[in-house]
């Protein structure tokens, strides 16, 4: 596979040879110049960041390219949702990470975001796709001091990294760039070659396949019994209906210990493989992977125009379609299943309004299918005032009642208490933004935590006056199952 526009290597003897991934001459002069700008800055100002994007091949793969590449220890990050129009955003190293936690962390993180990127010193992709360019990727923990216990200790509360490497893909282009964090005392020269020995390091391989017999057994076992949950969901119920909470979302984690060390990558390609029309992510932190395969956007920012969509209620499926059919009619009709619906709706309705010219959004949910769950969803649109970060709005809409609850200073203290367990970055915003503060977020549910051996999985449902104990405990387990069976083998 050839790069559009390929190169000669560098004239340094400490340049690999040329490859797929080589910088094209003129994009490699575009980057002398930058970095040239971003010295004199730093000199003046403290360090800085250059940055250079150019087209890649047609064809080539950006998870397939990190998931092979990235070195151990190392941030990376694959975000994609292979249905819209196969677009994937994926992340490798770290010029810099933006960290931070409390209630204020979304807006601090925006800000210093803003800062860096007014000072970065960047060759502007020319036609270039959405996300292409300099961007921060990562996600933020549930609650804001995030999780407390040692296996969330890599995962700050708020975590954006700015990638070394960001390869997009939107339709057929793919694009690639790389960016260098610029210190007064540094020379040009070096950083040019850092780069070029990391993009020579550059390979693409398709995730591999998971074994469907592992040699060694795995064991799964809940961080609490089924019955605790049970009577969590039980004493919810008994809050709602003395009028303490409407709505309140509890979640369990089940522990998957395999024999071995499970694969993320063969993991990742059977996820993208069979929840096309999900976000799909993995996020690598020091030796834990953070994967998925979520249907919930949280918000999409382009400008002044903002997406976002209310995902609540939710039922089985079928492999007979008039069965699936029928399933999908039941969950439009049943009443405790538009109820959720419409408190998470109402709420994003009213977090937005005062930010927004209009908002808008559909009268009646429609059902939305993937691979193992049916849900109600409804899409909202809003015309912003004025611009506001999508990291600010992440902040804005997070939690939703889809995963929190309602009123949430009320319900949101309850669900350590009544899950115990430890949520860590389950059920919080995981995504991107770009140097226009345009960017993407889900909510990072149907997810599991991943170190060596070990795999913690997490799923939850949301609790009204007439939720069943036993049915709901049935619901975790349906969404489980977009991890599990992947994990125990």
């Amino acid at each position: 596979m050839a790069n559009a526009g390929s190169s000669t290597a560098a004239s340094s003897p400490l340049a690999p040879p040329p490859g797929p991934f080589a910088l094209p001459p003129m994009h490699r002069s575009a980057l002398a110049a930058q970095l040239a700008r971003a010295l004199r800055a730093a000199r003046r100002d403290g360090d800085g960041v250059a940055a250079v994007s150019w087209r890649l091949a047609d064809g080539v793969d950006p998870s397939a390219v990190v998931l092979a590449s990235r070195a151990a220890g190392e941030p990376w990050m694959c975000f994609e949702q292979p249905e819209r129009e196969r677009s994937v955003l994926a992340a490798l190293g770290a010029v810099t990470v933006l960290e931070d936690s409390g209630h204020q962390r979304f807006e601090r993180t925006a800000a210093r975001w803003r800062d860096l990127v007014g000072r970065a010193c960047v060759e502007e992709p020319s036609g270039g796709p959405v996300g292409g360019g300099l961007i921060a990727c990562g996600g933020f923990a549930f609650a804001p001091d995030g999780g407390g216990t040692p296996q969330w200790s890599a995962f700050a509360p708020a975590s954006l990294v700015v990638p070394e490497i960001a390869l997009v893909r939107r339709g057929e282009e793919v694009w690639c760039t790389v960016a260098a964090l610029v210190s007064p005392d540094d020379v040009a020269a070096e950083a040019i070659e850092r780069i070029e020995r990391r993009l020579g390091g550059l390979r693409e391989a398709p995730p591999p396949l998971l074994d469907p017999h592992p040699a060694e057994r795995h064991r799964v076992a809940g961080a609490m019994a089924p019955e605790h949950y049970e009577a969590a969901v039980a004493r919810a119920v008994e809050l709602i209906g003395d009028g303490h909470i409407e709505k309140i979302v509890l979640a369990r984690e089940v522990d998957v210990h395999g024999g071995g060390a499970h694969d993320v990558a063969a993991i990742y390609g059977v996820l993208r493989e069979a929840f096309a029309g999900c976000f799909v992510y993995a996020v690598g932190r020091g030796e834990a992977t953070f994967i998925g395969a979520t249907p919930e956007l949280l918000l999409r920012r382009d400008g002044l125009r903002l997406s976002t969509v209310a995902l609540a209620g939710s039922i089985g499926r079928s492999a007979d379609p008039a069965v699936d059919d029928h399933l999908g009619e039941r969950l439009l009709r049943t009443a405790k299943e538009r109820e959720e619906h419409a408190i998470v709706a109402r709420r994003i309705e009213q977090e937005l309004r005062p930010h927004a010219v209009w908002v808008t959004m559909a009268e009646e949910p429609v059902v939305v299918r993937v691979a193992n769950i049916q849900h109600l969803a409804t899409a909202i649109r809003a015309q912003l005032a004025a611009p506001v970060a999508a990291v600010s709005l992440a902040g804005l809409l997070h939690p939703t009642p889809a995963v929190g609850g309602e009123p949430a200073a009320v319900a949101l203290p309850l669900i350590r208490a009544l899950e115990g367990i430890d949520r860590g970055w389950y059920a919080g915003p995981l995504g991107w933004t770009d140097a226009n503060e345009d960017g993407e977020f889900c909510v990072a549910l149907r997810c599991a935590l991943v170190e060596g051996s070990m795999a913690r999985c997490y799923a939850g449902v949301g609790v009204v006056a007439d939720s069943d104990p036993a049915a709901e405990l049935t619901e975790t387990e349906v969404k489980l199952a977009a991890l599990l069976p992947l994990l125990s083998g």
